[in-house]
């Protein structure tokens, strides 16, 4: 632990500022850029019936990494209060008052009007969708406050880039786009549900809410019942996209990948719930997968 001050205070202060900048918007911890990046692939793909055109998917993808950032800046500013209490979170920069608020602000700020300026290389329509894509991002961290629902409304805000990719490419947002983000917020609420389950204790001490703590002992249930919803939207999809065997099969695998969460989980020990949330890569990756493959032919 000496050892590493005496590295710290040699190292140059703009170099040590990065390294919390870095943390504040998690560069080290990708999955939340995954779990964001995939249900977007998945509009993009389907709104332009296979490969979408370079600039658009480039826009998606780092708007992505952009506004998953900003989130986790805003979101860290909102909980500075809750993270020092809570084990997982108390290391995080806001927590431990390396970065200040106004710090935060300045980053989330900067962030989304890079992620702003990408956007507004679309068409109208796009543009005014990404309007409510930024007051979702911005005001999801304080719905743990006052409501049992945040992972609801996670769902909402990270599946926002759904209605945005049609938009984009196709100028419209018609139904099987609405029928997507459905699935995209029934999966969020299940897996961000497992995230809230690694912090449920920490979480009733400090006073704040979410859907581990709504659910109690019936998690793994209305887990379960979340899980189902998922994939009968998915399948909705695949019936209106007119999708084949690919994509029936990836639903098939993504069954498998699910049911294996619940192993993890089953216990509802932290580490279990953590590992069954990361897990949830695996199924925007097969569900992806499956979509190209049919697409392509």
């Amino acid at each position: 632990m000496g050892y590493e001050r005496f590295e710290n205070a040699g190292a140059p202060r703009w170099r040590e500022r990065l390294g919390q900048y870095w943390k504040l918007v998690r560069g080290d911890r990708p999955i939340g850029v995954l779990l964001l990046l995939w249900p977007t692939w998945w509009a993009l793909w389907l709104a332009a019936g296979g490969m979408p055109p370079w600039w658009t998917l480039f826009v998606f993808t780092a708007g992505v990494w952009l506004t998953r950032s900003a989130g986790c800046v805003i979101n860290d500013y909102a909980d500075r209060w809750l993270d020092p209490q809570v084990e997982r979170t108390r290391e995080r920069p806001l927590a431990t008052g390396a970065v200040s608020g106004r710090e935060a602000l300045v980053v989330f700020a900067a962030l989304m009007l890079v992620a702003f300026g990408l956007v507004l290389t679309m068409n109208r329509l796009t543009i005014w969708l990404s309007v409510i894509g930024l007051f979702l991002a911005a005001s999801y961290p304080y719905l743990k406050r006052y409501t049992y629902l945040p992972q609801v409304y996670l769902g909402l805000a990270f599946g926002w880039g759904i209605p945005m990719a049609f938009a984009a490419i196709q100028g419209e947002v018609p139904l099987v786009a609405w029928v997507l983000y459905g699935a995209n917020i029934l999966w969020a609420t299940a897996y961000d549900t497992w995230y809230a389950m690694v912090d449920r204790e920490d979480d009733i001490r400090a006073g704040s809410k979410s859907t581990a703590i709504l659910f109690g002992d019936l998690d793994l249930v209305i887990q379960g019942v979340l899980y189902a919803l998922v994939l009968l939207a998915l399948g909705l999809v695949g019936r209106q996209a007119g999708l084949g065997l690919y994509y029936w099969s990836a639903l098939g695998v993504s069954v498998l990948s699910i049911g294996w969460q619940f192993r993890l989980a089953w216990h509802r020990e932290r580490t279990g719930c953590f590992k069954a949330f990361l897990h949830n890569n695996w199924v925007g990756l097969v569900v992806f997968a499956g979509l190209w493959l049919d697409l392509a032919r």
